[in-house]
């Protein structure tokens, strides 16, 4: 049975990769009919599922509640899908305004299927962003049944549930007269597969903080006290002059004025490095302070079209519009002014022609938003009358946290001591007198970055006036401040939870370091500011970080054998939370997307390759029954092998193969 199982299971991993270079090569349709949406795809999800329940109950590992648990979610998420499948409908209602319609399109039969009541469009509009022609959300006013003072709205972020249907905004008509829903019925499959994900989670949880399971088990294990491993860093900058500006000791004049920005009373400095970071990618321009590409763009702004300011990332983008990777404003439009990316973005419109193009174009079109909002007056918007202003204490106060790299410097720091850490301990059983020495100092940075975390994260409460974890760089900086608490209190118990705690720490204020490279000065489109989203990015995220690490660590063992044994244990431990991370992240992304567009799962080229990776890494738990993983450098070459997976998630399906989450330099 075993070998029944392992066989379904990595046939089922096969399928998926092949299904999505078949989309590739005949068309999202094409695999939806014949591979995803077919009986037989649907028979083999089944036999594995049920291959693996009999396995369980023949080797009695029902026994062991936390392994049990787990198999058992997966179950009941299959079990769910199949529900959704074969009782949920979906498709499209087509709306004119004052018609009532009681009929929706089926997607997969294109036939008209009857509602049990009507549904009337009273009217549709369109929100734009301040000063600018960039849609920020489209909006339709219904009614249903009769009752016209029933009034209810659908947009982008507000689903309209009735009688077990959700309509969810999708397009709309030129005239601006019509509007198209998306409609879901599924009764039956979200309340099923939902309670897979809780059982998924809780799962997780309970083997991370069970000692007798695997994970337990590792973390007291001999060999981890005493480890070693090496590592760099390096970094360069480079700096130029162009463009008419102001004098820095003039600029700086600006820096401590305050605006509205956020809602909120800031100094202007605070609003001019987002408006570098968001246009450039980075934290400054050339040499230019904030103040200075500000007010560049605000005085001189004839020069500043010329400005090769605008990141694009986007290849395919940067040749549609003859640049590089850096694009002045002046190179967005044509020799008449008109704007050159109107008519891709026209194509917004529908979420199925969503590609990397179109999202490197919603990027760029953001940008160009802010320098209109900017020169239409929109953006800089001084306090008025009778509201509060900051003290002279809290504007300085906020211009030191500007000035104080916080994520930058402590992402950096705790990544190197992270490693180094794990020489310090080495020392441990090389020179016993020495192992207080060497932890007394790791405690000591340990404590040093967790107060320097701390008081990033007590300036930015006090500037902002509440607890920041309002969005995913403010909630990455909070999990990193948590995961160093964690590692100073059990630092003790386990002496290599503190390398673990720099490392995890590093990675996750990397991750956040990055996300502010792109701040959002304007509010993103409604489905893309979710919470959801965030979390969902920070936990596949982390995940992609941890599995990068185990890379390191086979690589290291290739050539360093005496190690590979100890290095297979941390990769072992790592594993847990790495693949953990990601089985919640693809989870919450399943349930942003049900609460966005009323579908969890399209099969898109993203996401089955992110199951593909889920699934890989998991066979690596199975060291009982793949008795080779218990050889320590089979193991390590296994994850080395494995982290194609996650290289072809993130970059090949980026640039290969495409699909509705391609953003491929995005």
């Amino acid at each position: 049975m075993k070998q029944v199982t392992f066989g379904f299971y990595i046939l089922m991993i096969a399928l998926l990769a092949t299904a999505t270079f078949v989309e590739k090569y005949n068309g999202a349709p094409f695999a939806g009919n014949y591979i995803y949406g077919s009986v037989w795809f649907a028979v083999v999800w089944a036999l594995l599922t049920v291959a693996a329940l009999c396995h369980i109950i023949r080797r009695k590992l029902y026994r062991r509640k936390g392994p049990f648990l787990l198999h058992l979610s997966f179950a009941v998420i299959l079990a769910g899908a199949c529900l959704t499948r074969f009782t949920g409908k979906q498709g499209f209602i087509h709306l004119r305004q004052g018609q009532p319609a009681n009929a929706f399109v089926d997607a997969d039969n294109r036939k008209e299927t009857r509602l049990t009541f009507s549904i009337t469009l009273d009217t549709f509009r369109i929100r734009y962003y301040p000063g600018t022609e960039t849609p920020a959300d489209y909006i339709s006013e219904v009614h249903i049944g009769e009752d016209r003072n029933a009034r209810e709205t659908v947009s982008m972020n507000h689903i309209l549930a009735y009688r077990g249907y959700r309509f969810y905004q999708s397009s709309f008509d030129e005239d601006n007269l019509g509007s198209l829903l998306s409609v879901n019925y599924d009764p039956w499959g979200i309340p099923v597969t939902y309670t897979g994900y809780f059982l998924l989670l809780l799962s997780m949880i309970g083997t991370m903080l069970d000692p007798g399971s695997g994970f337990g088990k590792l973390l007291a294990h001999p060999l981890l006290k005493r480890t070693g491993a090496l590592v760099l860093l390096l970094g360069c900058s480079l700096s130029g002059k162009s463009g008419n500006v102001l004098s820095r000791e003039e600029a700086d004049r600006y820096r401590g004025k305050q605006v509205i920005y956020h809602d909120r009373v800031a100094p202007l400095n605070t609003l001019a490095r987002d408006f570098v970071a968001k246009l450039t990618g980075k934290a400054q321009y050339k040499d230019y302070t904030p103040e200075q590409v500000l007010t560049g763009f605000l005085l001189y702004p004839d020069e500043w079209r010329n400005e090769p300011v605008i990141r694009i990332k986007n290849k395919q983008l940067q040749k549609l519009l003859g640049t590089g990777e850096y694009a002045a404003a002046i190179d967005l439009f044509d020799g008449n002014n008109n704007y050159r990316l109107q008519e891709y973005w026209n194509r917004l419109h529908s979420a199925e022609k969503q590609n990397g193009l179109l999202k490197a174009i919603t990027e760029t079109d953001e940008k160009v938003a802010i320098i209109a909002m900017l020169k239409e007056g929109t953006l800089i918007k001084p306090v008025p009358e009778g509201v509060p202003r900051l003290t002279s204490n809290a504007v300085r106060l906020e211009l030191l946290y500007n000035r104080i790299p916080f994520v930058s410097i402590l992402f950096k720091a705790n990544l190197v001591l992270g490693l180094l850490t794990f020489i310090f301990l080495n020392i441990r059983m090389k020179h016993p007198k020495r192992s207080k020495q060497a932890e007394g100092l790791i405690s000591g940075l340990l404590l040093l970055s967790f107060l320097f975390d701390t008081a990033g994260i007590g300036l930015r409460t006090y500037i902002g006036g509440r607890f920041p974890l309002s969005n995913g760089y403010e909630t990455m900086l909070f999990t990193s401040w948590c995961i160093l608490l964690v590692a100073l209190l059990l630092r003790r118990r386990f002496p290599l939870i503190m390398p673990f705690g720099f490392l995890l720490s590093g990675f996750t204020l990397l991750v956040a370091g990055l996300g502010q490279m792109n701040p959002h000065i304007t509010p993103l489109m409604p489905v893309l500011a979710s919470p959801l989203l965030s979390l969902h990015v920070s936990c596949i995220m982390m995940s992609y970080s941890l599995l990068g690490f185990m890379l390191l660590n086979g690589l290291i063992a290739i050539f360093l054998r005496k190690e590979a044994e100890r290095l297979a244990l941390i990769s072992r431990l790592l594993l847990y939370p790495a693949a953990f991370l990601l089985g919640i992240g693809i989870f919450i992304g399943a349930v942003w997307a049900n609460v966005s567009w009323g579908r969890y799962w399209a099969w898109d080229p993203k996401e089955v390759w992110a199951l593909i990776t889920l699934m890989v890494y998991g066979l690596a738990f199975h060291v009982q029954s793949i008795k080779a993983f218990q050889r320590p450098l089979v193991l390590h070459l296994f994850l080395i092998a494995a982290f194609a997976t996650v290289l072809m998630t993130w970059f090949g399906v980026n640039y290969f193969l495409g699909g509705i989450h391609s953003y491929a330099n995005a």
